[in-house]
């Protein structure tokens, strides 16, 4: 439930402290007053979208801060998969949730729970699972067909179920864009395959090797300057190992004595690193061919893959041999896609038939406790004053599968003797839309068990009795839930076990707006304004009092 709320420079408020207690509370205060204000500040702490016009005039930042009482199961059980630092609190059983909103004159905002940073979504589930708040525009869901299918799947606990089938759908839905792929790639390589296949045949017939374009460049160098290179071999040879005067012979020739055994063993080591370079260079120069036709070949070889470099924008022959396997992989490919396919249709069929009896099971659930549904509405409905309710909600097929099954819903309602059941929107007024939601809101209630739920005018459209009948429904509620309800009848106001006024203050600089808990002669004075206007007669508050008395 929620405990405390904390408002500082938000709209009209500039600082507001305001303690809840559990059980059936009334909101009340003129038009204009500021109800709105903290119903708004209230929905930025459930994730609303922020918008920094909302900072009170001159502010740079305003703060919404909810402290709420609740099973730390509900707790824990949002946050312990997203973020670790929430895990302790089950450990310790903490009950209290304190969530916090900041918004900033720049226009940023930031989230907190318990004073860690959250972002907006997780946010918004752990809101959504504390308090619910039912405003007057909320009477347009009865128009929308989700809405209407989520009040009979929390009214027949479907949570189990379509938690199962939301899973099967993602797999089915995974199934099919895998073939959807297949399909197209299938599509594509069967529009590129003739130029695939050219591509690859240019680079798998050229037989192209790893490193082959150095080889042969260093192997055109040589061929084309065999004649210099000969030349420049047997020079060297010669004053290496020749037989007039050669280094060798030099060398040999040297003979130092003992004391200069050092130089000796250095002249040996010389002469003979000189005599195996000699023999290196014999052996080069016994190889060196002047081949005119090698080196024909040479150079057309490197022209044909230097083309070949060109053509495929490639910078490398390992380049050229990357393209060609993936190219190959391309062409293999072709030839496993309609296999593939087969395959990914088998699949897809698979997971429909799964998809199938899951949406079957939901089906089935729905059409079950849809008799209840319209019972328990018609009644509550006829407690409300539509003595001639009549409700049906059938559960028709969808085209196809869609996120929550495959069923659609319509509420269809009629209101009076020999009238046709037609869609809410088309027959019913404000004020049987008003009651018709209260309804709805009751049963939903005992089966999502929301810890607190806030009712913005549900009374719109009704007085009287009828709305004696709304607080009495507010107030059954109340009893396993915390029930607030902003309203502008004395019948509903008087319901309450607890009463707050909302109004508005002038100070030298400007209007606020304020909140207080009202006391017992304070509620019969509010009761009697609201029953005869500003100037509160005697006689208005001799029935205030007679309400408060009789509840």
């Amino acid at each position: 439930m929620l405990k405390h709320l904390h408002i500082q420079n938000y709209a009209l408020i500039s600082h507001l402290d305001i303690d809840f207690e559990g059980g059936f509370s009334v909101l009340t205060g003129e038009t204009g007053a500021g109800k709105s204000i903290i119903l708004g500040a209230l929905a930025l702490v459930m994730g609303a979208r922020a918008d920094s016009k909302a900072i009170t005039d001159g502010e740079e930042k305003c703060i919404i801060e909810a402290v709420f009482n609740s099973q730390c199961t509900i707790y824990n059980s949002q946050f312990t998969d997203h973020n670790s630092q929430f895990t302790d609190h089950k450990a310790q059983g903490t009950k209290e949730i304190i969530i916090r909103r900041e918004l900033y004159a720049s226009g940023k905002s930031r989230s907190f729970v318990d004073d860690s940073v959250v972002t907006l979504q997780e946010l918004k589930e752990l809101a959504n699972k504390l308090i619910d708040i039912h405003s007057q525009h909320a009477n347009l869901l009865i128009e929308n067909a989700d809405f209407q299918l989520e009040v009979v799947d929390a009214i027949a606990q479907n949570g189990a179920l379509l938690e199962a089938y939301a899973a099967q759908y993602e797999r089915y839905m995974a199934a099919c864009e895998k073939l959807q792929k297949l399909q197209s790639l299938a599509k594509k390589s069967r529009q590129d395959a003739d130029y695939i296949q050219y591509r690859y045949k240019m680079l798998d017939e050229a037989q192209l090797e790893a490193g082959e374009l150095e080889e042969l460049e260093n192997e055109q160098y040589q061929l084309s300057h065999a004649e210099e290179i000969q030349s420049a071999l047997q020079t060297a040879l010669e004053a290496l190992s020749g037989e007039q005067g050669s280094v060798l012979d030099g060398l040999r020739a040297c003979r130092l004595d003992e004391a200069a055994a050092d130089l000796q063993e250095r002249i040996d080591s010389v002469r003979i690193e000189i005599q195996d370079i000699a023999q290196e260079a014999e052996r080069k120069l016994n190889h060196i061919e002047m081949d005119p036709q090698r080196l024909q070949w040479v150079e057309e070889r490197i022209g044909a893959l230097q083309e070949l470099l060109h053509k495929f924008s490639a910078e490398t022959i390992d380049e050229l041999i990357a393209m060609r396997d993936e190219l190959a992989e391309q062409v293999n490919r072709m030839d496993s896609f309609d296999f593939d396919i087969e395959q990914a249709q088998k699949a897809v069929e698979t997971e429909k038939k799964a998809l199938t009896q899951a949406a079957t099971q939901l089906t089935k659930s729905r059409k079950a406790v849809v008799p209840q549904i319209c019972e328990r509405l018609i009644s509550g409905l006829q407690n409300l004053g539509v003595a001639h309710a009549k409700v049906e909600i059938p559960i028709l097929p969808a085209p196809d599968f869609t996120p929550n099954g495959c069923d659609e819903a319509q509420i269809r309602f009629a209101a009076n003797l020999n009238q046709s059941l037609r869609a809410v929107s088309e027959v019913a007024s404000g004020g049987e839309i008003s009651r018709l939601m209260l309804c709805i809101k009751a049963l939903i209630a005992s089966t999502k068990g929301l810890p607190t739920i806030i009712f913005d005018e549900i009374d719109t459209g009704v007085s009287g009795n009828i709305a004696t009948q709304m607080a009495k429904i507010m107030k059954e509620m109340s009893k396993s839930r915390q029930i607030i309800a902003i309203t502008h009848l004395p019948q509903i106001a008087a319901m309450g076990e607890n009463h707050y006024k909302v109004y508005k203050a002038d100070t030298d600089k400007r209007t606020e707006t304020h909140i207080c808990r009202l006391t017992q002669d304070e509620r019969i004075t509010e009761i009697a304004s609201m029953l005869s206007g500003k100037d509160v007669s005697e006689a208005a508050i001799k029935t205030a009092q007679e309400l408060l008395n009789n509840n």
